[in-house]
Parts: C-alpha cells; structure tokens; sequence
C-alpha cells in the first residue's frame, strides 16, 4: 500500500512539472497578443488608453499579481471593459501567458 501511495505522488509531481506552464513561450504569444496595449513590460500603453478612454492596469502592480490565474485565464478569454476577449489566445498559450505575466512582478 505504501509503494502505491509512493508511487502516486511521484506520478502527479512529475505530471505537474511536465504539464506546467512555459512563461518564455507565454512572452512571445504576449508579444504578438498582448503588449500593444499592455507594453512590452506590462506597463499600459498611454496612447492606446487615452484613445479608448479607459485606464489600462498596470499588469505589474500587486493586485493583478495576486489574482488567481483562473481570473487572469477568464479575462484574457472573456475580455473585461473595453478589453475585448483574446479569441487567438487558448489552451497551452493561455496558460504560458498567464505565466509570463507572473514574471513581470515589480
């Protein structure tokens, strides 16, 4: 019983670090999907915000950092406000984005 038990916890751990998400293939999607409003380091385009009118978040600052990925995944695909939903962005992409944006923590 306890080789099983063994034997399960290695299999997820070592799932989980095959499965996990690849923040450097999340920054070239970033790149092409993301960084003409978001900047190239998360800080909002001035430009883009001021010609839609709205404040564009800083995806540095804390309190984007600290939401859960499952929100971050839910707006890049739903869209929020005037940011309209990533349609290009899914699956492995969306996850690796979501890593990235985790990496430009201030």
């Amino acid at each position: 019983m306890r080789t099983i038990v063994i034997s399960l916890a290695l299999t997820a751990l070592f799932s989980g670090a095959v499965l996990a998400a690849d923040a450097k293939a999340g920054a070239a999607v970033y790149a092409s999907s993301c960084k003409s409003c978001h900047g190239a380091d998360g800080t909002a385009n001035p430009a883009i915000a001021k010609m839609m009118k709205v404040d564009i978040k800083d995806l540095k600052a804390p309190d984007v950092q600290a939401r859960p990925d499952a929100d971050l995944k839910k707006v890049i695909s739903d869209g929020q406000g005037k940011m309209k939903p990533v349609a290009s962005v899914t699956g492995a992409s969306l996850d690796n984005v979501v890593a990235y944006v985790h990496t430009l923590k201030k």
